[in-house]
């Protein structure tokens, strides 16, 4: 490769990136059914193996890879070579494991408990373990593993253009994905998850603004790294000098001050009314001709005008997600009142979309880039889709678990056992092993490292690969390869019991 030729190569990458418009809502909502029906499928798969007279845990190395083929290679070829065909992979696999069910239905334990609506009756009054929401757990963890694989997969020309980011208006995958991560660290926040506030709430605010230091150095590596080695970066995501670390941190410190003014309850309506006004002011002032159409990057609030501003949309969605995880994070005991919550949280999905189609109909298209009221109640309803399609998916799966007599699947509803035998004590055992094996508790035991790690590698691929010219056999296999070391690294990790935190 000549001089200019490697001169071009970032601006080749650039222009690849960008001036792209996204795609249907429906085809983004279509990818929330992939990794719920993985994740039956992993679970179903270990029921099986145990009713066939299986022994679990399996080796170390057979749960990474059993973990890895069942829930990452399905999702890197869904976003690659399996892209246009993807309803068809949809519907095989739940043909696949609706076939699965029916099998464990007629070999369950005790076939004597009656019909099918007698087994669903007793199935509803079931007590479940209530320590956790499993499907919250996985919809964290599954946020990240979907957005490190897009950041790489990006690059690569296998990656269809509809899925990456949008330049001004538009639904990409990667837009969704942006906004998902907001939801996610805040459906576990701790006001979220009800936490007293220790001492004043001024201490509390100061601990929290203290607290992302970690991500305001990240972006400052971040910053410094892609400027002293001349990394592609497309400007009119974040800005000149702004990253999404930059993002997460303001809006932590930001949605702390919020809710020590305001009681936790009312965060729904804290996001509406910082999302309506935000965008009554794009809509009555210069800000967006400002944010879309000004070049002028002269000064640090035009270089970075996408970052700061887009910043407002992004408290909107993390208040939103506290509500949500005020709501999901309640006690509750019995398979019947999470089957209300799985209802509730559908017809919230309904009345989002609802609203977002008015929204895009009278006010204006989804944008990212200035993260408008469009984009908020997208985020919002696209993000509770994808918690209920897991809640469901984790519902079933708790089914054939009650009527198997099998609970050895980890990041899973557990039925409660009031036994106090030999048997439920050894059972109790290899589920602590099972979820010391589990790629996804491996995950969550260290998410922020494992973002970092997808962008250090993200970055070190990028140095030494040709993206934009590798072929599709090429990309998808730099692809497993890049998302293998990434899940080695956090699963080992995991096993010797390390958790990194900052602070």
């Amino acid at each position: 490769m000549t001089l200019d030729e490697e001169m071009a190569l970032p601006e080749g990458k650039i222009a690849f990136v960008s001036n792209l418009n996204g795609t249907t809502l429906t085809e983004v909502s279509l990818g929330s059914l992939l990794a719920p029906l993985c994740v039956l499928s992993r679970g179903l798969f270990l029921i099986v193996f145990h009713l066939g007279k299986g022994v679990l845990p399996l080796s170390q190395g057979v749960h990474l890879l059993l973990d890895f083929m069942t829930l990452i290679i399905p999702l890197v070829l869904s976003c690659t070579i399996l892209c246009d065909i993807l309803h068809f992979v949809i519907m095989g696999l739940a043909i696949v494991d609706f076939a699965v069910l029916y099998f464990v239905y007629n070999n369950r334990r005790r076939p004597s408990q009656g019909s099918l609506h007698s087994t669903i009756d007793k199935f509803l009054q079931t007590r479940v373990e209530s320590n956790m929401v499993p499907f919250v757990t996985v919809f964290r963890v599954l946020v990240n593993v979907k957005t490190a694989i897009s950041i790489l997969a990006v690059d690569f020309s296998v990656f269809p253009r509809r899925y990456a980011k949008t330049e001004m208006y538009g639904t990409g995958v990667m837009d969704f994905g942006v906004g998902a991560y907001v939801m996610a660290n805040a459906l576990v926040c701790p006001e979220a998850r009800g936490k007293n506030i220790q001492g004043s709430k001024f201490s509390h605010v100061l601990k929290q603004f203290l607290s992302v230091w970690p991500l305001v150095l990240l972006g400052l590596v971040r910053l410094a790294s892609v400027k002293s080695t001349g990394y592609h970066e497309h400007v009119t995501e974040y800005g000149v000098h702004w990253n999404f670390f930059f993002t997460l941190a303001i809006v932590r410190v930001v949605a702390s001050v919020l809710l020590a003014m305001f009681p936790v309850n009312v965060s729904w309506l804290l996001a509406l009314l910082l999302s309506g006004i935000y965008q009554v002011i794009l809509q009555t002032t210069d800000l967006k001709n400002f944010l879309i159409h000004n070049d002028d990057r002269t000064g640090f609030l035009q270089a970075n005008k996408e970052g700061i501003f887009s910043v407002v949309g992004y408290i909107a969605i993390y208040m939103a997600g506290v509500q949500a995880g005020l709501y999901l994070m309640q006690s509750r005991t019995l398979v019947k009142d999470w089957i209300k919550v799985i209802r509730n949280l559908l017809l919230t999905c309904f009345g989002l979309f609802i609203t977002l189609h008015i929204c895009q109909t009278y006010i204006e298209p989804v944008s990212r880039r200035m993260a408008n009221l469009s984009f908020c109640v997208w985020t919002v309803a696209q993000s509770m889709l994808f918690i209920s399609c897991l809640s469901i998916a984790d519902g079933l799966l708790l089914y054939s678990k009650v009527i198997s007599n099998v609970s050895l699947v980890s990041s899973s509803w557990n039925p409660c056992t009031n036994k106090k035998s030999v048997n439920s004590s050894t059972y109790d055992k290899i589920r602590q092993n099972l979820d010391a094996l589990c790629l996804v508790q491996s995950v969550n035991r260290n998410q922020l490292l494992y973002f970092l790690l997808a962008n250090i590698m993200t970055g070190l691929t990028n140095v030494l690969v040709d993206t934009i010219n590798s072929s599709d056999v090429i990309a998808v296999s730099v692809l497993l390869m890049y998302m293998f070391i990434n899940s080695l690294v956090i699963f080992i990790m995991h096993i010797k019991k390390i958790t990194i935190k900052f602070w």
